[in-house]
């Protein structure tokens, strides 16, 4: 590692809390209802770590025609709904996030609203409550390093004194660009390869980053 890590910036779905499955099914289940045939597996492979307004691109791709107006807002209600009833914690994050004993927190490529909730419905948001970044906050989004960037400096540190914590590839891109070091919870990944070759260290258990650390 470039400096002795001093802050971990952690990305929020599919590294504090099992949303993915959620979003992406949400995700593959309207663009079939308007006419767009796709399954989990290319959703997972395009959609995954994408902003919202890259994923609306591709399917209207497909479709050859603009999505209604209220794409978002229903994607928006029918996984908050979801959220509530089906969201779960990535295993060994309850047991790791009391035993940090450097500053943290959480920079997703979501809006802040779906942070806090999906936070507040596993108990993580008392811990981040201060320190949580929204890509919706710069307006610029992964692979794109700026909301990394920004969350190091209003840390208080230089990226390069932090590690980010990624699960996609655009997120992984993103933190490699920064100058910070990367580490890839790739438990779940279908994409192994692409991961290890941004230069971020690979782990498959939570457990593993005290040791790390």
């Amino acid at each position: 590692m470039k400096k002795p890590i001093k802050c971990i910036l952690f990305d929020c779905d599919g590294v504090l809390v099992d949303s993915e499955p959620i979003a992406l099914s949400t995700l593959v289940n309207l663009a079939n209802r308007f006419g767009v045939d796709i399954d989990l597996e290319f959703a997972t492979q395009y959609f995954k770590g994408n902003s919202f307004k890259e994923v609306m691109a591709i399917i209207e791709l497909f479709r050859k025609k603009p999505l209604p107006n209220n794409f978002e807002q229903t994607y928006r209600t029918i996984t908050f709904d979801r959220f509530q009833k089906e969201l779960k914690l990535i295993p060994g994050i309850t047991e790791l996030i009391p035993q940090l004993k450097i500053p943290f927190a959480v920079v997703s490529s979501g809006p802040r609203n779906k942070i806090r909730l999906n936070l507040k419905l596993t108990d993580l948001l008392n811990h981040f409550e201060k320190n949580i970044f929204s890509c919706y906050d710069l307006q610029k989004w992964k692979p794109n390093p700026a909301i990394y960037i920004h969350a190091a400096k209003k840390m208080g540190f230089d990226p390069k004194e932090c590690l980010i914590i990624e699960d996609s590839l655009m997120g992984v891109q993103a933190g490699v660009a920064s100058g910070a070091s990367v580490y890839a919870y790739a438990a779940h990944a279908h994409n192994k390869e692409a991961l290890q070759a941004t230069g971020a260290k690979l782990f498959y258990n939570m457990s593993d980053l005290l040791e790390i650390l």
